[in-house]
């Protein structure tokens, strides 16, 4: 038997475990709910600016059986925002998200300062993890970065970015260098707070959206220089990319992170057949966790388990008016008790 932090840790070290953990990293993969904000007493948008807050949402997901893992923040804005995107808080229902771009083109890259660590948001992230990590639980604490592609399409209007990979490809290059450092700043300071476990989302980093050769240069180049500067910290880590992989498995099997996650399009056992020696995670489909019921969680989870996921997850995190008791079906049925 193990904690639920030695669990993870095994499984992302592809050592045996008694069965596998089940877990929502957080950030893009959103792990809150308003059931949820209800059932604790702290909601968003408050939750957003306030760490003690944060920290509090944050393990209530775990306090409720939710899931065996706490994570921060709840959005994939924070980057944007300290690199000069403007964003607003949303409210209850709502994510944070970006409002006003900082510019139209990479070649305007540098008008962005340097991510500030010492004020705003990314410090209320950083003062979160130190609160949980003070509480000396089992428990993996995991920091959630947004993905370098995302980051740099949240800054610049993405229209203007995308073209941009082509019509000025060395100022691209030059942006994702900076943009990539700002992330490995942050993500060093999450393991520095107390972070077990850094995750990074890049939804728009996708294969669909760049095709496998700007999906290797601009994708797998610039999340692999992130993951590459952990390394001497010997912590695990998660990728995830979402729409489909068949374009692209050879290129996301280059990622080198501990595990990869995919959404819910993605079938897993194809992925399994593609990426034998990988640990996989997901991918139990946000929509049936928001709209189904719990017979068909625990349907799905089975499946995810039975066709090869290491890592049980919700395949794009939670939907806000996902019900408790379909997100407290998966982790039931990964124990054997439902």
């Amino acid at each position: 038997m193990f904690t639920e932090k030695e669990r993870l840790e095994r499984a992302l070290r592809q050592e045996e475990v008694d069965r596998p953990p089940c877990i929502c990293p957080g950030g893009m993969m959103n792990m809150i709910t308003t059931d949820l904000m209800d059932a604790c007493g702290v909601t968003w948008p408050e939750a957003h600016t306030d760490a003690q807050m944060m920290a509090d949402l944050a393990l209530a997901s775990y306090q409720h059986g939710c899931f065996e893992n706490v994570g921060v923040p709840f959005c994939m804005t924070i980057e944007a925002e300290e690199l000069g995107a403007k964003v607003t808080l949303g409210s209850k229902i709502f994510k944070p998200h970006v409002t006003e771009y900082a510019g139209t083109s990479v070649t305007e890259w540098k008008k962005s300062s340097p991510i500030n660590l010492e004020c705003g948001r990314a410090k209320v992230v950083l003062d979160a993890i130190r609160i949980l990590k003070e509480k000396n639980l089992d428990v993996p604490i995991i920091g959630n970065l947004v993905g370098p592609v995302s980051v740099a399409s949240s800054v610049i209007d993405p229209v203007g970015f995308y073209k941009d990979l082509r019509r000025h490809k060395e100022e691209a290059h030059q942006f994702m260098t900076f943009v990539t450092e700002q992330l490995i700043a942050f993500a060093n300071a999450m393991i520095e707070n107390g972070a077990d476990v850094i995750a990074i989302s890049d939804p728009s980093g996708t294969g669909e959206i760049l095709g496998p050769k700007y999906f290797e240069e601009f994708a797998v180049t610039y999340i692999n220089r992130l993951l590459d500067s952990l390394q001497k910290e010997k912590l695990g880590t998660i990728v995830h990319i979402c729409g489909q992989m068949s374009p692209v498995y050879k290129e996301i099997n280059e990622v080198r992170s501990s595990a990869l996650s995919f959404d819910s399009i993605v079938p897993m056992k194809e992925a399994r057949k593609h990426l034998p020696d990988r640990v996989l995670m997901g991918n139990v489909s946000t929509y049936a966790l928001e709209f189904g019921d719990p017979a068909r969680v625990k349907i799905l989870t089975k499946s995810c388990m039975r066709n090869g996921s290491d890592i049980i997850a919700p395949a794009c995190g939670l939907g806000m008016k996902s019900p408790l008791p379909n997100i407290q079906a998966i982790l039931a049925c990964v124990k054997g008790e439902a």
